[in-house]
């Protein structure tokens, strides 16, 4: 009797089976509780740097559009400041469980003017530039002097400004009301692609360095 004769007549064959069976089935639930596991870190890591975003109403037009969906990078900031230009979402003044969207404008320190379509940036060095937006088609030539901009606040404008209810109306963003900054456009597929984050160009009007020196050399 050769050994695989004897192993069937012992039972040992069935029993190896069965072990084995048991072995592979453990090996399957391993597997799957392992890929459910890196699933779960994924998506809430994915939370924590990413949130999509639902854009509602015609204030960003015509770069964001209602109906529009974005992902908003919330890490950014972690990372560095925010920049002029940045499209920003964050806590509405008005609702504290509804968000908005708008383009960052100015910096604390600052004062924002706006007079005949172009905005400008009086810094807190003294400098004044106005902003060269080639993203804003038809501008707001309504008139708008604010008042310096306090730490921890930022001032913003709606893109489609003849409309928009921004820092104009009297209120800023305070920064823990930043959630992040738009990043990539998944919808409708028209629109795919990066956010329309522009950085305005800036064209010097007064410089106070330089006002200073002509008077010293005088």
């Amino acid at each position: 009797m050769n050994w695989s004769n004897l192993k069937k007549w012992l039972g040992m064959e069935n029993t190896e089976s069965t072990q084995g069976s048991k072995q592979n089935i453990k090996s399957v639930i391993r597997d799957i509780a392992i890929t459910l596991l890196i699933a779960i870190v994924v998506y809430f890591g994915l939370r924590t740097a990413v949130q999509s975003y639902r854009v509602d109403g015609p204030s960003m037009l015509p770069n964001f559009e209602t109906g529009q969906w974005v992902l908003v990078n919330k890490l950014v900031y972690k990372l560095h400041e925010p920049q002029r230009g940045d499209v920003i979402i964050f806590r509405s003044p008005h609702a504290p469980d509804k968000n908005l969207i708008k383009r960052l404008i100015g910096f604390p320190g600052e004062s924002i003017e706006l007079k005949d379509g172009t905005v400008y940036v009086h810094k807190a060095n003294g400098d004044v530039v106005s902003l060269v937006e080639k993203y804003i088609p038809d501008p707001d030539t309504r008139a708008f002097v604010g008042q310096t901009i306090p730490q921890g606040h930022y001032f913003v404008l709606g893109d489609n400004r003849r409309v928009a209810d921004d820092s104009r109306y009297g209120w800023l963003v305070p920064k823990e009301d930043i959630f992040g900054k738009a990043w990539l456009s998944t919808w409708p597929p028209s629109d795919w692609g990066l956010a329309a984050n522009r950085q305005p160009g800036e064209e010097v009007v007064f410089n106070k360095l330089s006002l200073l020196s002509a008077g010293a050399a005088r």
